[in-house]
């Protein structure tokens, strides 16, 4: 055998070795397969119409422009999103399912569930954090305060009224309540309900005395004049009400929380697709038409950060409300 011929067989051979070590998406990848090549199936863990869905359908609906390929979202609600995430965990990691993640199937969970079925850290490939979602406090306007100072008062003076409504156990909305009570001394007890709307009726009917929930579910009943805003939940005002003052602004040092919505895939994803995911996400969220709507339409503070940063996010996340969920008992198991 010729020396060039010898040598092209040994190079034939060590690819074709090395090819075997390869995972099969990547191999796929590498024989000239393009990606995506099927529909793209985008995983919501809540029931349709919430801002995770909103989200979720906002960004598929783009994607599936900029991929080729159509992105199906796909809702499977229950258990604050654990229903959604323990199946999107298991999915194949070949960048046909996302993951619409929140504040709840990666940081409160971990630590609200004893028997967790997925692992937020180690199951999941962060792709984008989309956006920050504060909440508001929300009061009956029969209640009688106008302010945070006076409904802290309120609650130190009359035990009777130490109640607050959450849109479900272990929700940023039960979370922020406890928040409250932990940080003004209170102890307060926690009234879920099985959504949002249950929970605002019975705020505004003064069944309840108060609730955090997030200020497009609760402007409608503001404007009609049976619910009342007192602050926002951020470390900064929102755009969408300019003159609502902060929680800290308003008398409660320290107090700064805010849901977030972020962008995952089943851990083990091929880095040039997760390259490409986060690309193309960034460039959809930063899009004057979708900003424009997440922004000034339903007041999230868009984000559009790189997969590292979601991943910084989670490190903070994750055991500072694993301790707020000890200190109030909460559990949904």
């Amino acid at each position: 055998m010729k020396a060039g011929h010898s040598a092209r067989s040994r190079a034939l051979l060590r690819a074709a070795a090395a090819s075997t070590l390869l995972p099969a998406s990547l191999l796929s990848m590498a024989q000239g397969e393009a990606w995506p090549s099927r529909p793209i199936t985008y995983v919501v863990p809540f029931t349709p119409g919430g801002s995770t869905d909103v989200i979720g359908r906002l960004i598929a609906q783009k994607l599936g422009e900029l991929l080729g390929q159509p992105v199906v979202v796909d809702n499977k609600p229950g258990a604050a999103g654990a229903v959604g995430a323990a199946y999107a965990a298991k999915a194949k990691p070949d960048g046909y399912t996302l993951f619409g993640g929140t504040i709840s199937t990666h940081a409160i969970n971990a630590s609200l569930y004893k028997n967790l079925p997925y692992d937020p850290v180690k199951d999941f490939d962060p792709i984008s954090l989309v956006a920050f979602l504060p909440n508001v406090l929300i009061v009956d306007p029969a209640l009688g305060v106008d302010s945070v100072a006076e409904l802290v008062a309120l609650l130190r003076k009359e035990p009777s009224r130490r109640s607050f409504a959450s849109s479900g156990a272990g929700t940023s909305t039960h979370l922020a309540g406890e928040m409250l009570g932990d940080m003004i001394g209170v102890k307060l007890t926690h009234i879920p309900y099985k959504g949002t709307p249950p929970a605002m009726l019975d705020v505004s009917s003064g069944q309840v005395t108060f609730m955090f929930d997030q200020i497009t579910a609760a402007l409608p009943l503001v404007q009609a004049g049976k619910l009342k805003l007192l602050a926002v939940t951020s470390a900064r005002r929102m755009a969408l009400a300019p003159a609502l003052p902060t929680m800290q602004e308003a008398g409660v040092p320290g107090f700064e929380m805010a849901s977030w919505q972020a962008v995952y895939a089943p851990r083990g994803l091929p880095a040039p697709v997760g390259q490409r995911l986060a690309t193309e996400i960034r460039k959809i969220l930063l899009s004057p038409e979708v900003k424009d709507k997440l922004s000034n339409q339903l007041g999230m503070e868009v984000v559009a950060g790189s997969p590292a940063e979601l991943a910084a996010l989670m490190q903070k996340e994750i055991p500072r409300w694993g301790e707020l969920v000890r200190k109030s008992g909460a559990s949904a198991n």
